[in-house]
């Protein structure tokens, strides 16, 4: 029972650290119960029941807006999620008994692998939860992010969260706890007077939310109607009086749609003449009888078309439908009748504002969440960015606040600006020192939202250029300390202890 406790105190104080409550802070206690108990398990089916309470109870708690879209979404994603952290359960009982510098080691790189896999697989994988998203909330640590990342963040966490386990042992070993508070402390410090910032040319911006007239209920003519809210939006802004316009994922598509519709196209491009200002609005359009594209698409200020970015990563059941024909037997698959054509690669596009030229690279919603994506886009010349999505099917709950909390620590970690833009969730600013602007968005309303970017001119952060590199160096530090151990067992092994 005390296990089994302990796995459901650290999936609620995970569940704080993360939006509803957004206490960020939070995270660096949350994983201690748990660790606590893995460092107490006796058996391999104490390992399996802390493994799926925990995974259970947070991620189940966490996503529970999923399950709007019905028990058939969210039990699978839950349970692979749970299976997971079933996994590094099973590691550290194996390690249960090791001495506590090659637990500590191990502990730290396990959970680190553990996030590195479940963020690709399977199925490209699903990062909500990340240990490291909620430091995006302590003003020094999100600066921070710019040398190592969401994923580097989370390596500190359980670090440090391991070490205060460690003072729990019958011979209190401080050196873990006293080197991690250095690094933290240290790292905060310099993230809060080094903070990353864009520093280039300022872009005036408009975010036009259109809303959708019948969210999850795909009403006859809902994309005509969602298009003549963005259209009928925009043309209530002032010519001259922004640089770049942002329509959001899914803000047309069927027929209204400017690839192959000469009407739309027309007056698409016509309110980019008029405004005398860049366009990029999101949609959808078939690809023949079995594939579909999610694209944005960027029209210049003299009406031309820049260029089109394809989503690469498409949302599993929700986009495509894996193993299609083993699947046939569930009904609600029927609502995704063709499976997304995947994009190639990042897409940047040349934009000039005043005596300045940049390039402009975007992601499309679920992409957003991912840092190698953003990282991708500026890897390959982006000094903006824009993250556009649509959130109609989740309802009122967090999905769009945990989604914003993603973006604003990648934002930090790549030292770049970001636009968000959605159709029915929030929309807002994500700023390249990872503050979010005060002009916010409501849920499922239509208005314009008017914010001020910049271009980034500054160098490159290590994270742009060096990605995971904390993450991957923890995984090896476990590797090490897995063969160290195995390979002398009678010199790492401690004595077994009684509970307490």
């Amino acid at each position: 029972m005390q296990l089994a406790a302990a796995a459901l105190i650290s999936a609620a104080l995970m569940w704080l650290a993360f939006p509803p409550v957004n206490a960020g802070p939070v995270i660096f206690i949350a994983p201690v119960p748990l660790l606590w108990a893995l460092r107490r398990m006796t058996s391999r089916r104490e390992a399996v029941w802390v493994g799926l309470i925990y995974g259970a109870a947070f991620f189940g708690g966490m996503l529970w807006w999923i399950y709007t879209l019905g028990a058939v979404a969210w039990f699978p994603l839950v349970g692979t999620l749970a299976v997971f952290t079933l996994g590094y359960a099973l590691l550290m009982y194996a390690v249960r008994l090791w001495s506590p510098f090659l637990w500590w080691a191990v502990a730290v790189g396990g959970w680190a692998l553990f996030e590195f896999a479940r963020s690709r697989f399977p199925l490209g994988g699903f990062p909500w939860g990340a240990a490291g998203f909620p430091i995006g909330t302590i003003p020094g640590a999100r600066g921070a992010a710019q040398w190592i990342g969401p994923t580097g963040w989370g390596v500190l966490v359980i670090g440090f969260a391991a070490s205060l386990v460690l003072l729990a042992e019958e011979e209190p070993d401080r050196r873990p706890l006293e080197g991690m508070v250095a690094v933290i402390l240290i790292l905060s410090a310099l993230g809060l007077v080094l903070s990353p910032e864009a520093g280039g040319q300022a872009v005036r911006v408009a975010v036009v939310q259109g809303n959708s007239p019948c969210p999850r209920e795909h009403c006859a003519n809902e994309k005509q109607l969602i298009y003549d809210s963005h259209l009928g939006l925009t043309r209530t802004i002032t010519p001259g009086s922004v640089d770049l316009v942002v329509w959001p994922e899914d803000s047309f598509g069927g027929s209204v749609n400017p690839t192959f519709n000469p009407e739309v196209a027309a007056q698409m491009a016509g309110e980019a003449v008029r405004l005398g200002a860049y366009l990029m609005a999101g949609g959808s359009r078939s690809a023949g009888p079995t594939e579909w594209e999610n694209f944005n698409i960027v029209f210049a200020p003299n009406g031309s078309v820049v260029g089109e970015y394809l989503k690469r990563h498409p949302v599993p059941f929700g986009e495509f439908v894996p193993l299609r024909n083993l699947l046939r037997f569930i009904p609600q698959l029927d609502q995704v009748p063709r499976d997304l054509r995947r994009g190639e690669g990042p897409v940047v596009f040349p934009m000039a504002v005043g005596d300045a030229s940049f390039r402009l690279g975007s992601v499309i919603s679920f992409e957003g969440a991912f840092p190698r994506y953003a990282r991708g886009e500026v890897r390959a010349g982006a000094q903006l960015l824009v993250v556009a999505t649509n959130e109609g099917s989740f309802g009122r709950g967090p999905a769009s606040d945990q989604l914003i909390e993603m973006v604003r620590l990648n934002a930090a970690a790549l030292g770049v600006d970001v636009i968000h833009a959605a159709v029915t969730g929030h929309s807002t600013f994500a700023y390249a020192d990872g503050t979010l602007s005060s002009a916010k968005s409501g849920l499922f309303t239509a208005e314009v939202l008017y914010g001020v970017v910049r271009v980034q001119e500054s160098r490159r952060t290590l994270y742009a250029m060096a990605g995971d590199w904390l993450e991957l160096a923890a995984i090896a530090g476990a590797a090490v300390a897995l063969v160290v151990g195995w390979r002398n067992p009678r010199e790492f092994r401690i004595r077994p202890r009684a509970r307490r």
